[in-house]
């Protein structure tokens, strides 16, 4: 993994903060800003801004190595792509939610926010790491200094920030990067059995049979894939954003040289220890 992905903030005098949730110097953010109801994903109803019961006075989880056991795997799933942080150290200066109770909405407020521009400071920042869409680059990382600039705001700037319209800018760069990217995998798959196969944008795979797929170089973008099975699949060179792999069993399959991945959505799917990842990507503990 390139130094860039780790530290992709950066040249601001602010310092650089990675794109992963470093819990240890957030205020506990998720825990307090988003509201949980009751289901398999989380033990109890919680509002949005209430702080959750196992938020311990340092911002730490009082049950985080037994999330899943105690019905909490919900929070096990959930990225804020160092959004947490960002807000906590960087745009509060490290004056928490409690020695400033004025500031608290606010900064709740701002989770989602900047969140969101952190995820797509993720996906260009991988983007750019594929040599396919090198004609690519330099529109990538002007999208990239300006998504880093908006996030490097003020909580005023944030908020006013009209974030849908910026993430439809950066789709359509990561629509062309995943064609450039693709292209070689489905040129070679044309007249093949199962290639028109490949185009499953959006696509409804929920619990579908995927068991040994040759999914190489699919467009499965936004696809649910809830309850799947896809043990033994192929799916090198597929464009994965968005992808919903809830419950999915990945069990022995394939995803090298996938991208747009996230670590959100392997934590929320099933795989083993024969699964094979991208190298930005750890393979969940539950696993």
């Amino acid at each position: 993994m390139s130094e860039q992905r780790v530290h992709a903030i950066s040249g601001t005098g602010r310092g650089a903060l990675a794109l992963r949730a470093d819990c240890a110097n957030c205020f506990g953010l998720c825990c307090v800003a988003l509201a949980f109801t009751a289901s398999a994903d989380f033990a109890a109803d919680k509002d949005a801004g209430q702080p959750c019961a196992n938020l311990r006075a340092d911002f730490r989880c009082g049950i985080h190595e037994r999330l899943r056991p105690q019905g909490y795997q919900g929070c096990t799933v959930y990225d804020c792509f160092g959004a947490g942080q960002q807000i906590s150290q960087v745009t509060y200066a490290g004056q928490d939610w409690r020695q400033a109770p004025g500031t608290a909405q606010q900064m709740f407020a701002l989770l989602p926010v900047v969140r969101q521009l952190h995820e797509l400071l993720w996906y260009l920042t991988e983007a750019l790491e594929l040599e396919p869409a090198r004609s690519l680059h330099g529109d990538l990382r002007g999208e990239l200094a300006k998504i880093e600039r908006l996030a490097q705001g003020s909580p005023d700037e944030l908020l006013a920030l009209d974030v849908a319209a910026h993430r439809q800018g950066v789709n359509a760069l990561l629509l062309r990067t995943s064609e450039l990217v693709r292209a070689g995998v489905t040129k070679g798959a044309k007249g093949k059995k199962g290639a028109k196969g490949k185009a499953r944008r959006g696509a409804d795979l929920i619990g579908a049979n995927l068991k040994g797929a040759d999914l190489r170089g699919a467009d499965l973008r936004g696809a649910y894939l809830i309850g799947a099975d896809l043990r033994g699949a192929d799916l090198r060179v597929a464009d994965l954003i968005g992808a919903d792999f809830r419950d999915a069993d990945l069990s022995g399959a394939d995803l090298t040289g996938s991208f747009f991945l996230t670590q959100s959505q392997l934590n929320a799917a099933k795989g083993d220890a024969g699964t094979r990842l991208p190298p930005a990507l750890t393979r969940p503990s539950h696993w």
